[in-house]
């Protein structure tokens, strides 16, 4: 086998691992956004609230590092938008703990979603061009 095809078949096995755990990942995380704000959103409110900040809260810390790759391309200071990347990743942490169980092993397992997610999204935007 040439190393050229080696490589594809690898880059394509790696991508197909990445979208299933970014998908498992992404799906326990919203969900657990969604119930923590839905736990403490006032009466009365819809769901689609709860998913709403799910996904803005789930979805920041990736469009901030995609903003820090090109400010990083450009030369730019990344102070902002790595400020956002931690505390978005901050509150999709503290959601995560907040739905454990009340336990360090609780918490860790509760935690493995976001962690997850973060750590497959600084792999990908890591990535050379």
């Amino acid at each position: 086998m040439t190393t050229a095809r080696s490589e594809r078949i690898e880059n394509t096995v790696q991508v197909a691992i990445l979208i299933l755990i970014g998908g498992m990942a992404g799906a326990a995380s919203f969900t657990h956004v969604h119930d923590w704000t839905m736990q403490n959103a006032p009466p009365g409110t819809g769901t689609w609230f709860g998913w709403a900040n799910a996904v803005i809260s789930e979805l920041t810390p990736t469009a901030a590092g995609l903003e820090i790759r090109r400010r990083k391309r450009q030369h730019r200071p990344i102070a902002y938008p790595l400020a956002v990347l931690i505390a978005a990743a901050a509150l999709s942490l503290t959601a995560q703990v907040a739905q454990a169980t009340h336990s360090p092993t609780g918490w860790l397992v509760a935690a493995i979603p976001a962690l997850a997610f973060l750590a497959l999204s600084k792999l990908v935007l890591s990535r050379a061009s």
